[in-house]
């Protein structure tokens, strides 16, 4: 009996042990693939696939145009609050592949949807999900061409969107251009979001206007895009903050060579304070821990900052420059009142153990 207790043990710890996390999952994948250009683009937001062809065959001139590929699942159950209307999420799955160009600098062109829809929703649900498609493609400028659609147990959309780019590919910021001397800036305030979420699922309870901001952040996140598509030639890394500031700013530290980030000019709202104070809730975990803020979160070199500035102007876009790339060793730190600390990567990620 105790033998056998103990196999049973021995197979659930294996079982536990060979479990992925998300990140894992796509790097065994790659390893499958041979095409060497994963290797360039395995971790990054977009896929950039170079081509080439003759403009003139008088001249036999030639121009490189990147194409510029980018796919993003939206799964009910872990993705979606039950709050959220069909137009809300609809929209909402276009806006995490958008935002992701955004980072990038890329405008996109187009997008193919692909859609599983259970069997109860009803045809307002599914006027609804027309509706959110239609209103997110006006506003982003992103032409819907087609996509698939099937049954399935839950609502799942999974976004294919192209753009097409002649800069050229060093051009374009990744993740691991990072510096010692840049600095570190963002589009837009963080907390928000980690707190709509909590209000959400814990019901916490928030001033009103503060409670409106957070909720609206979650169900109707508004990407400050034309911050990436001015600013994006002036950075030296860039990425999305869908999963969270602290995994978007370890992303960075981890894949550019020999630096650390130190944050210490992070903009603290009063409201976000309040709201973590009489909810016993850390700030530093509302700040770094949440996720879904489609934020932009970018390195400058320093050659570069007075420029993206003036051009930031010219095009009335705020910039909110939080910390300073720092030699190191991939780790990310928060400095408050002269303290410096580690931040924990802590960021969101699907099948998390």
């Amino acid at each position: 009996m105790y033998n056998l207790s103990l196999n049973k043990l021995r197979k659930r710890y294996c079982l536990y042990m060979t479990r992925l996390n998300e990140r894992e999952i796509i790097d065994l994948f790659v390893t499958y693939f041979k095409d060497p250009l994963l290797n360039k683009v395995k971790g990054d937001d977009l896929v950039i696939v170079p081509l080439k062809y003759n403009m003139s065959k008088k001249t036999n001139k030639t121009t490189r145009t990147n194409l510029v590929l980018k796919c993003d699942m939206l799964v009910q159950s872990t993705d979606v609050p039950e709050i959220m209307k069909p137009w809300q999420i609809a929209r909402k799955s276009m806006t995490a592949c958008v935002s992701d160009f955004a980072a990038k600098g890329i405008r996109p062109y187009a997008c193919l949807i692909s859609i599983g829809i259970p069997k109860r929703y009803s045809k307002n649900d599914i006027i609804g999900l027309a509706n959110g498609f239609s209103q997110a493609s006006k506003e982003y400028k992103v032409r819907i061409l087609g996509g698939d659609t099937n049954e399935s147990k839950e609502l799942i959309i999974d976004c294919n969107m192209v753009g097409i780019t002649s800069r050229e590919d060093n051009k374009i910021p990744r993740r691991n251009g990072a510096r010692a001397g840049d600095f570190i800036v963002t589009s837009g305030k963080f907390g928000y979001s980690s707190s709509g979420l909590k209000i959400i699922l814990s019901n916490l309870n928030a001033e009103k206007k503060f409670k409106s901001r957070s909720l609206s952040s979650v169900i109707n996140p508004k990407p400050q895009v034309e911050f990436g598509f001015h600013l994006a030639k002036y950075f030296s890394s860039s990425i999305d903050s869908s999963d969270g500031l602290s995994s978007s700013l370890y992303e960075i530290a981890l894949q550019s060579n020999n630096v650390n980030l130190l944050i210490d000019e992070i903009p603290t709202p009063k409201e976000l304070c309040n709201f973590a104070n009489s909810n016993s809730i850390s700030i530093e975990d509302l700040l770094f821990f949440g996720g879904e803020e489609y934020e932009i979160v970018a390195t400058v070199p320093r050659a570069n900052y007075k420029k993206m500035i003036k051009k930031a102007k010219k095009h009335k876009i705020k910039i909110y420059k939080i910390g300073k790339v720092l030699t190191g060793t991939g780790n990310v730190y928060y400095s408050k009142e002269g303290v410096q600390k580690l931040v924990k990567n802590n960021g969101f990620m699907h099948f998390a153990r």
